[in-house]
């Protein structure tokens, strides 16, 4: 990466920073606190805009209700951005015109999502936001977003209303975006609440399908989710791990390299 490209990450850091103190931001002020040109400030808002972290008003910015409950995700969805939208296409070649198809919270479910949408009557449950919001326009999908309890930091609901919601559904697959796939198959997630979501997925679903960037293999996350067997398939990046990947397939499982 570049020393321009790091300077003007680090100014649109400390732009989206002031914001999230203030809730709003003015051109003149941001371009003496930053010693930037105003045209310069003017272009970092308009970039911050295009990625979702605030609304241009005249003058400057202000973050939105929107902005705010999806600024971890909007971080997240840029880290290792290229090899989720590779796995995301693998993962949505499996699906088929007319499934069903459940769908978690995480950052790679939502790229499958946008690759979903090349596909045609689909039917989707989900306790994602972004995925819901992202798949409710379609015209020819039918889209159910679980309601429950929800976790506003990674934009996803869960609970009892959530699993047993999912009880009153079958699907052809799950999709599932996990924190950690050990050597011995055990897939784990961070978010104890979702865990039960994840597994009740996992029940209703003919197949699973785990979606996870080479970052997650070898990693142990904080709650057991399932274990790896001939009924999943685990969709990860090329080149990353191999040994890892030998492994599983070892044990049967159909490993998938996007």
């Amino acid at each position: 990466m570049s020393v321009e490209k790091l300077k003007i990450d680090a100014r649109r850091g400390k732009i989206i920073d002031i914001l999230n103190r203030s809730g709003q931001v003015r051109i003149s002020q941001l371009s003496k606190q930053l010693n930037a040109t105003p045209v310069t400030i003017r272009s970092d808002l308009n970039a911050l805009e295009r990625d979702g972290y605030l609304e241009r008003v005249q003058g400057g910015a202000v973050q939105t209700a929107l902005n705010c409950f999806n600024r971890e995700f909007l971080r997240k969805k840029h880290e290792n951005a290229a090899a989720k939208k590779r796995i995301a296409k693998a993962a949505a070649s499996l699906i088929h015109d007319g499934d069903t198809v459940l769908i978690n919270s995480g950052t790679t479910t939502y790229f499958t999502a946008v690759e979903l949408k090349n596909k045609r009557n689909l039917r989707i449950v989900t306790n994602s936001l972004t995925v819901a919001l992202e798949l409710g326009s379609m015209p020819t999908f039918n889209v159910i977003l679980l309601g429950g309890e929800i976790n506003s930091h990674d934009s996803f609901t869960y609970g009892n209303d959530v699993v047993e919601q999912l009880k009153r559904y079958r699907a052809n697959y799950a999709i599932l975006s996990i924190d950690g796939v050990c050597d011995s198959g055990r897939v784990t997630t961070l978010h104890a609440e979702e865990a039960l979501v994840d597994r009740t997925m996992i029940e209703r679903a003919n197949e699973t399908i785990i979606v996870a960037d080479g970052e997650k293999l070898g990693r142990e996350g904080f709650s057991h989710v399932c274990d790896l067997s001939e009924g999943n398939r685990l969709v990860t990046e090329k080149g990353l791990n191999p040994q890892f990947i030998k492994k599983m397939r070892e044990k049967n499982i159909r490993v998938v390299l996007g």
